[in-house]
């Protein structure tokens, strides 16, 4: 009985989304942006219900005013991607502040309207919980808390409806954690049922969607937008691409990648020589560092890895090939490439307690050879982020970041 009433809503839903389908491309229209701060200090859940600890929120409005947003317009932006996380909306230890909460994300986008830029609400679970929260693979595994989380859906749709649909946009999750092949039934019917909940609350709002696999191109690639009858749609793709030199000495990004810092971006513009050196002492920490049984994987690993961008043209082949593949899937199914966006790129300044900050003026020409390749495709950009270990504005703790990147945005014709 319980399925059957929840089938009977969805098949309701999608009824009532489909009789206000605009007639026109997507209401919301945006070219350049970054990812505002999600968290900052990450409170546990059995903390959640103290006065203080979640508000306001989302939390980077305790330090980012009207000044600093303007800031970000006056640098050449014209939309801040705005993370939200959903685990206090579907915790019962914040329920006395979930009305509260919705107002305050309305607040936020507020906020970044009046300082002229346009707003994009991204729904960001993390891949797992902690603290007794939920993530990412508890919201994917218990239909029960995926029914709880398309409530969230509708009611954060409910919120912004009223606003600017040209200046304000809703994302329904970000990264699913799903099959990465043609082979996964189970991510466009629950894309289908995101879809419908967010539209049966906001009939003019322009809605953000994407594929699975991490929300990858190689995700999207796999969608048939034909089942979202809705042209009033974005379409996100996320890519880091290469990994290898993207997210250099992360420690939560797997147990290889925490070892390797001080490859240059692009590897070809140093001499071979310096190349084979920061090699040479990503492989050494390897020997000295990683576990005995795993060391002999990891080293050929790297090897590979590096053989594979070491040159001009591997590098260039393995950056392009995201955008190549989200350009031939949206001409393919007759999408404009303005409505589709690179929700995500960026390079690791400095994990953090790790001592080795990577060189501003390789994540600067990263940057720049990203946003080229969005651009030379027509897709809108978001980079990721902020601050912390990918800050383009702060780093850790409000200092500043070095301002290569932002001088990069500058320079944009």
């Amino acid at each position: 009985m319980a399925l059957a009433l929840r089938l009977a809503r969805w098949a309701l839903a999608i009824a009532v989304a489909l009789t206000v389908l605009p007639a026109q491309a997507a209401t919301f229209q945006a070219q350049r942006g970054i990812n505002l701060d999600i968290w900052v200090t990450w409170p546990d859940e059995s903390r959640w219900g103290e006065d203080g600890v979640l508000l306001p929120f989302p939390e980077w409005r305790r330090t980012l005013d009207a000044v600093g947003l303007e800031g970000l317009k006056a640098d050449g932006l014209d939309f801040v991607r705005i993370p939200i996380d959903p685990r206090p909306f579907l915790s019962d230890r914040s329920a006395r502040f979930h009305d509260r909460l919705y107002g305050e994300v309305l607040d936020a986008v507020r906020l970044v309207e009046g300082a002229g830029l346009k707003a994009i609400v991204d729904l960001h679970l993390f891949p797992t919980g902690s603290g007794g929260s939920v993530g990412m693979g508890q919201v994917m595994d218990d239909p029960a808390l995926f029914d709880r989380y398309l409530d969230v859906v509708r009611r954060m749709a409910s919120t912004l409806k009223a606003e600017d649909p040209e200046r304000v946009a809703l994302e329904l999750m970000n990264e699913p954690v799903a099959e990465c092949g043609p082979g996964d039934a189970a991510w466009p019917e629950r894309l289908q049922r995101l879809y419908a909940a967010a539209r049966a609350s906001a009939t003019r709002l322009t809605l953000v969607l994407t594929g699975a696999c991490w929300g990858t191109a190689e995700g999207l690639a796999v969608i048939d937008p034909a089942q979202i009858p809705d042209d009033n749609v974005i379409w996100s793709f996320h890519t880091y691409a290469p990994f290898l030199l993207t997210h250099q000495g992360a420690t939560w990004s797997g147990d290889f990648i925490r070892y390797v810092t001080g490859i240059p971006y692009p590897p070809h513009a140093v001499p071979r020589a310096e190349l084979d050196a920061a090699v040479e002492q990503a492989r050494a920490k390897i020997r000295a560092e990683a576990p005995w049984l795993r060391q002999s994987g990891m080293l050929a690993y790297l090897d590979e890895q590096i053989a594979a961008i070491d040159t001009r043209e591997e590098l260039e082949a393995a950056m392009a090939e995201p955008f190549d593949t989200a350009a031939a899937w949206a001409a393919q199914h007759g999408i404009d490439p303005k409505n589709v966006i690179l929700g995500e790129f960026g390079m690791i300044r400095q994990e953090w307690q790790n001592d080795f900050v990577m060189p501003a003026k390789w994540r600067a020409a990263y940057h720049r050879d990203m946003i080229a390749l969005a651009e030379k495709h027509g897709f809108a950009w978001s980079m990721w982020g902020y601050g912390g270990a990918f800050g383009v504005v702060e780093e850790f703790e409000g200092r500043p970041a070095e301002g290569d990147v932002l001088g990069v945005v500058r320079g944009l014709p």
